[in-house]
């Protein structure tokens, strides 16, 4: 059994080029392209034959000298990397997942085509089944959990970009900026403004900052409490800052539940505030 695998390994491994250009062209087949993406895939077309020829290699290696522990750690590293590369081309996951039947079909082709000529045992049939389809279902694994961590790696990117917009620092007049604050903060964006405000308030060499929360649908313990943090800290890099824009039913909620201001320079408007500030000037 053991002479009728490597056989079939070295057949797999010498005709891997040619078993990768099959499935390649069999996949592609049912796909529409234009002549513009075409040209655009022909860029890429080398490298992916080169990926799908290295998978057909790793099963034909665990054809000749399966051990579980070297051939997962292989399939692993050539799922981890396609994955990358397939996610970077903006492939989805769903269509991506699609080559596995192909991969399937082809490399069960091969083996019945090598395996006529030394007349496979049902033991080595038994045997090739135990070694492919584990294989197979390890690829789609490692694939599936690449692609996901690239696309949560993608999506975290851009919400720290949007996060970063939302803690807009504007200077008004040289020392003096405003933060405008718009819709809810959450405990994630709360520790942004921490972060970004300190950050820009040194940048742009603020003795005076003034926080605008007009835009603030509601003010809770948890949002005064990051208040409190902001203002504290500003004050520790010598920035004074001035609360504006508290409006009625926000201040309601602020009296209700209790929270101390009286710590924290308040004025009812940007306008007030920015006349303050220059009069002290």
């Amino acid at each position: 059994m053991n002479e009728q695998l490597r056989f079939l390994g070295d057949s797999i491994i010498n005709n891997r080029l040619e078993i990768a250009k099959e499935i390649h062209e069999t996949r592609l087949s049912g796909i529409p392209i234009t002549e513009e993406q075409k040209k655009e895939f022909q860029k890429i077309e080398q490298q992916i034959l080169s990926i799908r020829a290295e998978f057909i290699r790793i099963f034909g290696q665990a054809l000749i000298n399966y051990n579980e522990q070297t051939t997962t750690a292989r399939v692993k590293e050539w799922a981890e990397e396609s994955g990358a590369f397939i996610f970077k081309l903006g492939v989805p996951l769903d269509e991506a997942l699609k080559d596995t039947s192909f991969y399937r079909k082809f490399i069960w082709n091969y083996v019945e085509k090598f395996g006529a000529e030394i007349n496979l045992t049902t033991g080595s049939i038994f045997k090739i089944i135990s070694i492919v389809d584990p294989l197979l279902d390890d690829a789609v694994y490692y694939f599936s959990l690449t692609f996901v961590r690239y696309y949560e790696k993608t999506l975290q990117t851009a919400k720290n970009a949007l996060l970063e917009l939302t803690v807009p620092v504007i200077p008004l007049t040289s020392g003096v900026g405003v933060l405008p604050l718009i819709g809810s903060i959450d405990t994630e964006r709360a520790a942004m403004l921490m972060d970004k405000t300190l950050e820009q308030a040194n940048k742009l060499r603020l003795n005076h900052l003034i926080l605008d929360v007009s835009g603030v649908l509601i003010i809770d313990t948890m949002v005064a409490h990051q208040l409190f943090k902001v203002t504290n800290a500003l004050a520790l890099i010598g920035v004074k800052t001035t609360i504006t824009g508290i409006r009625p039913e926000v201040a309601q909620t602020v009296v209700k539940l209790g929270i101390d201001l009286d710590k924290i320079t308040i004025k009812s408007n940007l306008h007030q505030a920015f006349e303050e500030i220059q009069l002290v000037k």
